[in-house]
């Protein structure tokens, strides 16, 4: 993903408060409807990006418990 690319990040809700193993996601504010994901205790390391499909889908098995 381009250094450029704005994303509006946000820390998972599931994320401790004291800093630890946090996940963040948002959208790519290119009108893409993508999703990037990074370790936001390494920010400079690998951004994932999902498509919006594949994010929905993802997101849809969280709720319905497919990854318990």
């Amino acid at each position: 993903m381009s250094e450029s690319m704005p994303v509006a990040w946000h820390i998972g809700t599931r994320s401790p408060d004291n800093g630890g193993n946090c996940v963040e996601a948002g959208p790519i504010l290119d009108g893409s409807g993508r999703v990037a994901v990074r370790d936001s205790k390494d920010r400079a390391a690998a951004t994932l990006v999902y498509p919006a499909a594949g994010w929905s889908a993802f997101v849809s098995g969280i709720k319905h418990g497919e990854f318990g």
